[in-house]
């Protein structure tokens, strides 16, 4: 457990000092390598100038136990506030077709990021919140150590 610290401080230094752009939240979750199908991974964040646009990236971190090469998701979007909510269903890819994975890391863990929204203008400053969970057909997904979201401001 506690070199699974060290690697969670590990990223989230590594991805303040590689984004070029500042990244104004960072979270990552463990999901110990089995992640449940009715487990949300909820993620909160207040967005104090909306005037900006930003990227909302999602972090994936899995081991050589996953057992597929794509990985789907729901994701639930809601404004605190207006209590407007936008749900979507996403499929990303995380291996090539010959079986090696996509992403960076050191041994078996490999680290990659999705694109969820660019250049996503907020509609007005204030708390939000994602919701994660996985949508493939186990009920307990082995092999996902970690999921996470990045929030940082675009380039115009």
């Amino acid at each position: 457990m506690k070199i699974h610290n060290i690697f969670s401080l590990f990223f989230v230094i590594a991805t303040l000092v590689s984004c070029s752009d500042k990244s104004e939240y960072v979270e990552l979750q463990s999901v110990n390598g089995s992640w449940d199908k009715k487990a949300e991974q909820k993620f909160d964040f207040k967005i104090t100038d909306n005037q900006q646009p930003r990227n909302i990236i999602f972090v994936v971190r899995n081991n050589n136990d996953y057992p597929y090469s794509n990985i789907r998701l729901i994701v639930d979007f809601l404004n605190v506030k207006t209590k407007a909510k936008q749900t979507d269903t996403l499929n990303y890819i995380l291996a090539e077709p010959n079986g090696a994975w996509l992403g960076k890391g050191f041994g078996d863990t490999k680290e990659i990021l999705f694109q969820y929204k660019v250049k996503y203008k907020f509609p007005n400053a204030g708390d939000y919140s994602i919701g994660i969970k996985q949508a493939m057909r186990q009920d307990k997904l082995r092999g996902i150590e970690d999921i996470g979201v990045t929030i940082n401001t675009a380039k115009p």
